[in-house]
């Protein structure tokens, strides 16, 4: 009861401090949802995209899972939460960018490279992270490269493969190819508050300010 009671003590705050400065906003929202911008983005708690980027309501159309992975596209039977809501938000909302935002110290990494027990039966972490890799791929640590480099590449990568896996969805490549939408890659490091941004022609990610700087 104490971390029920936790949320709604901060609804109250909510309701008397922000929805009361923008009701006016909220009364529009009720009217429908206008976001040009889709985030994908992983689960932990730590990682909020609402927080990070300072943004308002209505403002992003955010989907959130085990380090921030997009599937490839198929067509199988089964459960597609995250190609369902990437699907409305391109077919329906006509995002214009959508931002895929890896994170340090995520544990969905962490559990793939220490190739960890499956926590139930259903080893659902497990097949999940595999699709982070391709059937035959090997990934290792390279020779000396240290535990942390070797993660933090690991974390990177993952936004790589998720930004590859988005151009396999057919509508998701024709807006790519017609110019309609963007996507873009981004890496948060949650000890510094350090966001770092992929540079697409480089195929390197660069603080955010460092690029201020230029």
């Amino acid at each position: 009861m104490e971390h029920l009671q936790r949320l709604i003590t901060g609804y109250r705050r909510f309701r008397e401090n922000d929805w009361a400065r923008e009701r006016e906003r909220w009364s529009e929202l009720s009217e429908g949802q206008n976001p040009r911008i889709m985030i994908l983005s992983c689960a932990d708690s730590r990682v909020d995209p609402a927080h990070i980027f300072d943004a308002s309501p209505g403002e992003m159309f955010v989907v959130r899972n085990i380090a921030a992975l997009a599937p490839p596209y198929e067509t199988s039977r089964g459960f597609h939460g995250v190609s369902a809501a990437l699907e409305f938000a391109v077919q329906v909302l006509k995002v214009k960018h959508v931002v895929v935002l890896g994170h340090a110290q995520c544990g969905g990494i962490k559990a793939f490279i220490d190739d960890i027990d499956p926590l139930s039966p259903g080893d659902f972490i497990g097949r999940w992270m595999q699709m982070f890799i391709k059937p035959g791929e090997k990934v290792s640590q390279r020779e000396h490269e240290s535990r942390q480099d070797f993660t933090t590449r690991i974390e990177k990568a993952a936004v790589f493969r998720s930004l590859e896996n988005l151009m396999t969805f057919p509508f998701v490549r024709n807006a790519v190819e017609r110019g309609d939408m963007s996507l873009h890659g981004a890496y948060f490091g949650v000890a510094e508050g350090s966001l770092f941004v992929l540079d697409p022609e480089a195929k390197e990610f660069r603080g955010v300010s460092e690029m201020a700087a230029e």
